[in-house]
């Protein structure tokens, strides 16, 4: 595989996955500016390497790479850890310029197509997950649940007891829900005003 098919490969593969896919659905520019920098940094790497005899080690080093990026991090959901994983598998996967010439590149459109049904907000949209903090103590599970599912008006899926604190009175929970769809209110017909009898006598 010629190294311009390898450079055109990743960078059109990482705009699409950064900016088209990422971006325009989870709006954070520092984490758009994460991917971009991490997918170039593995493809110069593996080009830079692909002259020196290396054995499978060069793989499990690049994925190593991950160790520095504060994957633990509350403010990354595991969402953006994925993209993380396919930012990074698309510059190994065009540095390494495999042969035949068409491999790379229906690899990495495989990588996008599934990144882009799988994060699409049409599956699983009322799925949701949260860690509540609530300000009761609820040794009685069903109890619990009924407190839960009416506080989220939810479907519960599963949920988890974090923390019970019977001191400070309360309950930490993990909760996997589905979110009831809105029902639209009907608007009252108004009733026209009847005219009085006697109003013309």
């Amino acid at each position: 595989m010629s190294l311009a098919i390898a450079l055109v490969t990743d960078l059109v593969s990482i705009t699409l996955l950064a900016y088209a896919l990422y971006f325009r659905r989870h709006r954070r520019r520092d984490l758009l500016l994460s991917y971009i920098a991490l997918n170039v940094g593995v493809l110069a790497v593996t080009v830079a390497l692909a002259s020196v005899e290396v054995g499978i080690g060069l793989g499990i080093g690049l994925f190593g790479i991950l160790s520095i990026i504060r994957l633990r991090s509350d403010q990354i959901t595991q969402q953006e850890i994925a993209y993380y994983f396919v930012a990074l598998a698309l510059g190994l996967l065009s540095g390494l310029r495999p042969s035949p010439e068409w491999i790379a590149p229906a690899l990495s459109a495989l990588m996008l197509v599934v990144m882009l049904v799988v994060d699409s907000p049409r599956v699983a949209s009322r799925t949701r997950h949260h860690l509540l903090m609530l300000d009761r103590a609820y040794p009685d599970e069903r109890e619990l649940e009924a407190a839960v599912a009416t506080l989220l008006n939810a479907d519960l899926v599963r949920i988890e007891v974090l923390d019970l604190d019977l001191v400070r009175e309360t309950t930490q929970v993990d909760v996997r829900y589905r979110a009831r769809a809105h029902r639209r209110r009907e608007a009252p017909i108004e009733e026209s005003p009847r005219i009085a009898e006697d109003a013309f006598a």
